[in-house]
């Protein structure tokens, strides 16, 4: 089944709805999972079904043809506030949230939610990308916090990020957290199909296997050479030993390949460490008897407990190269600490 032309979400939407029917639907929420599986859209939904002319908001269920639905559609209605981290920052800059210099305290998303609503309906604010809140900008910080802890009368806030465990322990205590799942390899392959990004229906099956679940990472999979990079990292990882310099040397030719934007070289740098991740995840799947062996988990002694760790090395290598450290001195500690893991696996099965 599909809400509003969204796959693979009905059991949150089941969720809202019965929080409406009972009258006990909260005023901020965090919305947590991979990136490319549809939580923006889910939530642009979830606002237009609240500020639909035409339809009760308990039944979810937007008409789609009145002017409130088509300003949600447009991205111009006056009571919706969307607010995202720019592709050229690191963190969600301060003047987003409370304003510039000028007008601080007077603009920003905390200020236009406390609005009272045009439509006379509700004030709905969606911050995306909220991985990248700094709790270092105290001010900024805090007017999130106070938003958070005391919303307006009809208001409603979302928050969209990848994992709780990269919020900011202060806001996510005060969220509900709605968890948003992988996509099933057979809705991300339609998927594909139908936004035209392939006309090759096994192009786009092998494409949704390997992307976890992800419309987004099944698209750019499309490109040959991200395939190809790929198929030789995840080669890598499966040798035993490990080839520290062989592996840094693969993914700095990958990061250089995208010439000197660096924007487009830190996007490299995740591609490196969320396939490696996701080569770490499946070692977990392998160990603990969810996945069958392969040449990758004989590689890995006490594959479980490797894959664990594995994927920890992985989230740091990303948020050190998200915090703009050297590229090369992240991917030679990475492969290093890599390799002295295996090595230690290795080790200890020996030694029993």
């Amino acid at each position: 089944m599909t809400w509003q032309g969204i796959r693979g979400h009905d059991e949150n939407v089941a969720r809202f709805r019965t929080a409406l029917a009972h009258g006990r639907l909260a005023s901020t929420f965090l919305f947590v999972g991979p990136d490319g599986i549809g939580k923006r859209r889910f939530a642009l939904a979830l606002a237009q079904s609240f500020l639909c002319d035409r339809r009760r908001e308990a039944d979810l269920n937007p008409c789609g043809q009145c002017t409130a639905c088509k300003q949600v559609l447009a991205g111009n209605h006056p009571d919706i506030d969307y607010v995202a981290k720019p592709a050229d920052k690191n963190t969600i800059p301060i003047e987003l949230l409370i304003g510039d210099d000028e007008h601080r305290m007077r603009d920003g998303l905390c200020y236009r939610i406390s609005l009272k609503p045009y439509s006379g309906k509700r004030k709905i604010a969606i911050l995306d990308d909220a991985d990248y809140l700094n709790d270092s900008m105290k001010a900024s910080a805090n007017a999130l916090l106070k938003t958070l802890e005391e919303p307006p009368p009809r208001s409603i806030l979302i928050l969209l990020g990848t994992s709780e465990q990269r919020q900011l322990p202060t806001i996510r205590s005060r969220c509900q957290v709605v968890r948003f799942q992988p996509l099933e390899a057979a809705d991300v392959a339609e998927i594909l199909l139908e936004q035209r990004s392939t006309t090759d229906a096994a192009a786009a099956q092998q494409a949704a296997v390997n992307a976890e679940g992800s419309v987004s990472a099944a698209a750019r999979l499309l490109d040959s050479e991200l395939a190809e990079f790929r198929k030789e990292l995840l080669q890598a990882l499966a040798l035993s030993p490990l080839q520290p310099a062989a592996l840094v040397k693969l993914v700095q030719t990958y990061v250089d390949a995208a010439g000197k934007e660096s924007a487009a070289k830190k996007l490299r740098m995740r591609d490196a460490f969320g396939f490696s991740s996701s080569f770490f995840r499946q070692l977990m799947l392998m160990g603990s008897g969810f996945a069958q062996p392969t040449a990758a988990s004989r590689a890995w002694a006490d594959a479980a407990e490797m894959g664990s760790r594995g994927v920890e090395l992985c989230l740091e290598a990303t948020a050190a190269a998200e915090a703009n450290a050297a590229p090369l001195n992240v991917l030679e500690w990475w492969a290093d600490e890599l390799a002295t893991l295996q090595r230690t696996g290795t080790a200890t099965l020996l030694a029993h």
